[in-house]
């Protein structure tokens, strides 16, 4: 890519309108949510009862960790927590 072009590529993306403030505040919280899930799932994989426990309750454990549970969130740990 020249110069020109990526002086080009600036120029449209300076043109673009803000992120929506929705998608600003996700992207800002995703590390630590992702970081929330990591931990529930190194917990589970060490304990089996810990693990029954997380399965039973999953919501519960995503609101203890300051994580909002939906359908998303809650999907994506089950299908983490029931690999094995």
């Amino acid at each position: 890519m020249t110069a020109y072009e990526e002086e080009h590529l600036g120029e449209l993306l300076r043109e673009l309108p803000p992120a929506p403030e929705g998608w600003v505040k996700a992207a800002q919280e995703l590390p630590a949510a992702r970081a929330a899930l990591d931990s529930l799932v190194e917990r589970a994989e060490a304990d089996a009862a810990y693990r029954r426990e997380l399965l039973a309750e999953l919501e519960q454990a995503l609101k203890a960790e300051g994580i909002e549970p939906d359908a998303r969130s809650v999907a994506a740990l089950r299908a983490r927590l029931e690999r094995d």
